[in-house]
């Protein structure tokens, strides 16, 4: 962490959450954090779904939700970049306060329900990017939408042609029965009208699939399946959780999907369930509670192609991702591997 960020820190910690993110939006928006580009060796440059990634540490959508910050996000160091949700129709989501730091427990819980400026006004802003990194654009449904699977094709055939990936978002527990998306006839409804809308793009991209981390063992099980089956090109694991075990901030009863170090464990076994399921044939992007190189190589050898943070940015700044991408280098360079790629899965029965 610089000077500048641990300063810009401690003020930003001072004030709600929301407005403080929004303050910190702005900031990365008239240059002052930092962007250095994405730092990258032979030992992390690897491939996410056939996407060519300088190092495999990405930013995970939230950070970014309007698409308002692309090129210097693309200069802050990540290996790739999501952006949004994004919804049809702008929906200004649940009421505020709908975000909470858990500074005890180093993690967030939120209820946002995908509050975004909406597709019209969010592919323009997708179209005027500079050339610099990948970017993926994370998908979602309108709260009244009678019909979300179409939501999903329509954000998709809009925004499509501007990005590099699009995420398949079901597993928000901020948008009532949503996470119903995850079950598998409803999935392999939803992923059939996704895929068809990505077919017809004059460039075809890679999908992906975010997953929520509180699944039983049958219902991953089944939803594996089914993204085998229906060709996506990724996993995501996971979203935030449901799950409250052991916190000890005062903001810990709030309602919403909890984030940060708390979610670990749980997303990481997850991972690692899924990485069994597939037989490592399906790349899997770790997502929850990474807050060091450490915990990202983790991740890594449980079976993540690449990796996305967010939550610990709040408390350590925009430079983490950067600093991660350096400290996997030599955790890589320790362990005797001259690619990220050979340290994939290889402690997956660790975790099972």
């Amino acid at each position: 962490m610089t000077p500048l960020e641990r300063l810009g820190l401690g003020l930003l910690h001072r004030i709600d959450p929301e407005t403080a993110h929004g303050l910190a939006i702005r900031a990365l928006r008239a240059g002052l954090a930092p962007q250095p580009g994405a730092f990258t060796t032979p030992r992390l440059r690897t491939t996410l779904a056939g996407l060519d990634l300088p190092n495999p540490v990405g930013l995970a959508a939230g950070f970014d939700k309007n698409a308002t910050a692309l090129d210097p996000l693309a200069r802050a160091g990540f290996g790739f970049v999501e952006v949004g949700a994004v919804t049809p129709r702008p929906q200004p989501g649940n009421p505020r306060p709908r975000l909470f730091r858990l500074s005890q427990d180093r993690a967030a819980i939120n209820r946002f329900g995908f509050n975004n400026d909406g597709m019209e006004a969010i592919a323009p802003r997708l179209a005027a990017r500079g050339k610099d990194g990948v970017l993926g654009l994370n998908l979602g449904a309108n709260k009244d939408s009678p019909d979300r699977a179409e939501d999903f094709a329509r954000v998709l055939a809009r925004c499509g042609p501007f990005i590099d990936f699009a995420t398949v978002n079901v597993s928000s527990p901020n948008t009532e029965k949503l996470r119903d998306l995850q079950g598998a006839a409803a999935l392999r409804e939803l992923l059939a009208r996704v895929i068809e809308t990505r077919n017809w793009l004059k460039r075809p991209i890679p999908v992906f699939l975010k997953i929520a981390p509180d699944l039983t063992d049958t219902e991953l099980a089944d939803l594996a399946g089914v993204a085998m089956d229906m060709g996506v090109d990724a996993i995501i694991a996971t979203n935030t959780t449901l799950a409250r075990d052991g916190l000890t901030s005062p903001h810990r009863g709030e309602t919403g999907g909890l984030s940060g170090a708390p979610l670990f464990e749980k997303s990481t076994r997850v991972l690692a369930r899924l990485y069994d399921l597939t037989g490592g044939d399906m790349p899997l992007v770790g997502v929850g509670g990474i807050g060091s190189a450490e915990d990202a190589y983790a991740k890594i050898r449980a079976g993540a192609t690449a990796v996305q943070l967010y939550t610990a940015m709040i408390y350590q700044g925009l430079s983490l991702g950067a600093d991660i991408a350096r400290g996997l280098d030599v955790l890589l360079e320790r362990d005797g591997f001259a690619n990220v790629s050979q340290a994939v899965g290889i402690s997956t029965k660790d975790w099972l």
